[in-house]
């Protein structure tokens, strides 16, 4: 009976109840050497992805669209989807062809998410993609976890609200996952920080955010009874977001991730903060113009693995405010920088040696654990496994990390052995393509492949048998995947053909025929190919099973040998840039002896510019400020940077560009420079400007390094000299923060005078005798005192600015200078507002900051805006 017009053919039927399970999926359904995607995925794969989007056919009597790509360039097509913010769901055949009737069996084996990837094809070698999930809880609070699916760790912090946007920044997900049931405020306030940060919000259900559910699963995950080891037992929040978090990863890779075993407890306090405007200004992985090069990673990453690379990353954004970690990591490098006696070179250059050409050990070991490893890639970890044999025994002794590591570096026992006897040298990229499995591995796999590869030697003695039977000397007998064997003879030797013979295939100048001898031959070699490649692949999935005991010890063992590389490369540049080991003391102080700009410097040399000129800096209970005056292009905020980078690099446990360096404790780096702005969220660039410095002024302490870079500039000169001047007063009466503040406005230079913490520091510089004296020599040498001039004129005719606008500014310049102290209003800019005026202000703040925005109904929001004005008329009234 015909099927009614309004049914779906069973291709389609089977396709419609696998879109079911992924509705806001791409879904790249298997046919053949092709995925497919229809109907509106391949109206929108046709464009992001600009290709052929056709109709064939008809379902349900519509036309079913259709686009495709090729199975073997799938990885190229899922990198561009993925840099969109696009999932896609690979739907592979699992059935056997013509095993049944209708369509063959399909499944959904992997979703592929920005935040989960684990193809090497599609991950960069020096960056984590980490999903990252956020939960929304009681008292304010929020709670995080977040991991990279080809890790080990997981990671758990828990955060008042208003701070989850540092979280966010500090833990930089490729995706971020939250509840469907958040309040519109903070939703919202997710979808500001994906207007900042390139980020994929993806949208939960709500009950799988659930805490009791995530605590049994961080159990169960790290096997163990209780959460109390890790100091996680009490962090409910963070369960709920670390429910959500398991339970996507393991929807994504189709199983658990068995290989997370290692959980991590991040809490306010123990990390220096970096918030985004620092990592930003300090172009700590990225420039200012979006670029990964040239940054302080960048010339920082010597690394000789992928591994140690991404390790060494997370040391420079995560420092620690606690010194036992870094100095620990200082020990290491001395120790792999001394040359032992009777050697003549440093342990480093020998390691290094040795780590080159490593294989991503860590990756490999994930992949192994999801069951997503490829034969090559186990032919590359066993060669890592040689290579790690070598490393214990070439550490140097006397640091305690690196006698730990050396105790990680062990090998599984049986794991190389097992590699080498199994994979074949230069095995095929794909399992189902075979030629993977080792010759003298499994008996029966040789048989089949005897059987396969003995065909030539077959075919030749029946075509010379054949010829010699039938006198036809043109006579060939050959093979081919469509037809298969067949013996081949010319029209004009049709006469000869024996009556055994049948035939199978007629061409235009011949006749092709099977014989009863080669017909049994046939079908027992294809046989023996389909059984040789089933044994294979089962084989394949044997292996992996024999491997999943040893996934902990080679995460253990890419750990050590990732921290291994990282050091190396940290005690590489240490001797190629001429740096210096920091001392660390427990009183405040930053006292930094002709300290340099490592990027800044190494762009130099490049262009064989002229040496960098070095600056030494001192802060310390007695001067926490500097206020910095000078010509513009004079390096001003070259200084200001190398002083924060000099502290980010000792505090991370690595050399620094400086002939000597103590540090005192630090909690954090904040910097405001630089001009720009943030449309998309309606603020100017002076709106950002106050923000930044708001958030510095409500954030840094007396340990904190903060870097003010022309506060003010963006309003009219007496708005933003007032603003400068109560923000300098602030950072020094109040935060007594070791400040670095660079200014233009000359007025400030003044402030030393009644601030007793605060100095006077200036960039030198000159005029020239060239062109009547009006050209201006920069010196870059940081000296006490104010700056005497501005030379703002001289830097716009360097700038190539027109002769004219420069001599009209310079008569105008002039005049303006003449006039300045009988147009100067008296007023004292640095004295402290009356008490009664910061008691209205601090009990507005105060009120505001209590309100809980997130808990609030938009009644109980205007109820409070009401209170709130009434409290300021009734305080200034």
């Amino acid at each position: 009976m015909e099927a009614p017009k309004s049914a779906h053919t069973p291709m389609m039927a089977q396709y419609n109840r696998l879109k079911a399970d992924h509705p806001d999926t791409l879904l790249f359904y298997r046919m053949g050497d092709f995925y497919e995607l229809f109907y509106a995925d391949a109206e929108k794969a046709a464009r992001l992805l600009d290709i052929t989007l056709t109709q064939r056919g008809q379902s349900a009597g519509q036309p079913v669209v259709m686009a495709g790509v090729p199975f073997h360039a799938v990885d190229a097509y899922l990198a561009r989807l993925i840099k969109l913010g696009e999932s896609v769901a690979i739907c592979e055949q699992v059935g056997e062809v013509g095993a049944g009737k209708g369509p063959v069996e399909r499944k959904v084996m992997r979703v592929v998410t920005p935040g989960t990837l684990t193809d090497a094809e599609l991950l960069n070698d020096k960056t984590e993609s980490l999903l990252l999930a956020v939960h929304a809880g009681p008292r304010n609070t929020c709670g995080l976890a977040w991991l990279s699916v080809t890790g080990a760790a997981l990671h758990l912090a828990e955060c008042p609200a208003d701070a989850l946007e540092a979280w966010i920044g500090h833990v930089a997900p490729s995706e971020l996952l939250y509840s469907a049931e958040v309040t519109p405020a903070f939703e919202n306030r997710l979808k500001a920080v994906r207007a900042a940060t390139p980020v994929t919000l993806s949208v939960r259900p709500a009950w799988q955010f659930d805490g009791a559910l995530g605590e049994r699963k961080l159990c169960e995950q790290l096997a163990s009874a209780s959460l109390a080891a890790w100091g996680a037992e009490s962090l409910g929040s963070a369960h709920a977001a670390a429910s959500a978090l398991l339970g996507y990863a393991e929807h994504t890779q189709g199983r658990a991730l068995s290989h997370v075993q290692q959980l991590a407890v991040e809490r306010d306090g123990e990390l220096i903060e970096l918030p985004p405007a620092t990592r930003r200004n300090l172009e700590l992985v990225q420039t200012l113009r979006g670029e990964e090069s040239p940054t302080l990673f960048s010339l920082l990453d010597t690394c000789m693995t992928g591994m140690g690379s991404r390790l060494l990353k997370r040391w420079l954004l995560s420092p620690r405010r606690d010194r036992s970690q870094a100095q620990a990591r200082l020990d290491a490098i001395d120790a792999l920088q001394a040359t032992p006696p009777g050697t003549t070179v440093a342990p480093w250059r020998r390691l290094r040696e040795q780590l080159k050409n490593t294989s991503d050990v860590e990756r490999i070991a994930a992949r192994i654990a999801l069951r997503q490893v490829r034969p090559r890639e186990l032919v590359a970890l066993g060669l890592a496994l040689g290579k790690a044999e070598q490393f214990a025994p070439a550490l140097p002794e006397g640091a305690a990390l690196l006698a730990q590591m050396a105790a990680q570096m062990q090998p599984p026992p049986g794991c190389a052995e097992l590699l080498a006897t199994a994979i074949k040298p230069d095995p095929s990229a794909l399992v189902r393509d075979g030629g993977v499995i080792a010759t003298g591995h499994d008996a029966e796999l040789d048989e089949l492949r005897a059987i396969s590869e003995n065909c030539d030697d077959f075919l030749l003695q029946l075509e010379v048998q054949e010829r010699a039977r039938t006198g036809i000397p043109n006579l060939r007998v050959q093979f081919n995947r469509v037809h298969g064997f067949y013996i081949e003879v010319t029209q004009s030797a049709l006469a000869k053909v024996p009556d055994n013979y049948r035939r199978r295939q007629t061409l235009k100048n011949a006749e092709r025929f099977i014989t009863p001898e080669l017909k049994a031959f046939e079908d027992k070699a294809l046989s023996a190919q389909d059984r040789a490649l089933a044994r294979e692949k089962w084989l394949y999935e044997q292996l992996l099973d024999a491997l999943q005991p040893h996934v902990n010890a080679l995460t253990r063992l890419a750990g050590a040998i990732a921290a291994l590389d990282a050091l190396c490369a940290l005690a590489e540049r240490s001797h190629t840039l001429h740096w210096k080991a920091p001392v660390f003391v427990a009183h405040p102080c930053i006292e930094i002896a002709q300290g340099r700009h490592p990027v800044v410097e190494a762009r130099l040399a490049e262009k064989s510019s002229g040496g960098f000129i070095a600056n030494d800096a001192n802060l310390g209970p007695q001067q926490r400020m500097q206020v910095i005056t000078g010509p513009n292009m004079g390096g001003k905020s070259t200084y200001m940077r190398q002083i924060a980078i000099i502290v980010l690099l000792a505090s991370i446990g690595s050399h620094v560009p400086a002939a000597a360096c103590r540090l005192g404790p630090i909690d954090a780096i904040h910097t405001r420079i630089g001009a720009a702005d943030d449309l998309a969220n309606a603020q100017s660039t002076f709106m950002l400007e106050m923000t930044e410095a708001a958030q510095i002024l409500h954030s840094a302490t007396a340990q904190s390094l903060v870097l003010m870079d022309e506060i003010g500039r963006g309003t009219s000169t007496f708005d933003g000299l007032a603003l400068a001047a109560g923000i300098a007063a602030h950072l020094h009466d109040r935060t007594k923060a070791f400040t670095l503040f660079a200014t233009h406005y000359f007025e400030l230079t003044e402030f030393p005078a009644d601030h007793r913490c605060a100095v006077n520091m200036h960039v030198s510089a000159t005029e020239s005798t060239k062109n009547g004296g009006r050209d201006i020599v920069f010196l870059h040498e940081m000296q006490p005192g104010p700056a005497s001039k501005s030379y703002g004129i001289q830097v716009a005719r360097l700038a190539g600015m027109p002769a004219a606008v420069v001599n009209h500014a310079r008569q105008a310049l002039e005049a303006l200078e003449a006039h300045q102290t009988e147009a100067r209003a008296q007023v004292d800019l640095f004295a402290a507002p009356p008490p009664e005026a910061q008691a209205q202000i601090s009990a507005v703040e105060s009120a505001l900051a209590a309100l809980d925005l997130d808990a609030m109904s938009p009644r109980e929001a205007l109820e409070a805006l009401y209170k709130l004005q009434k409290l300021n008329a009734r305080e200034r009234g």
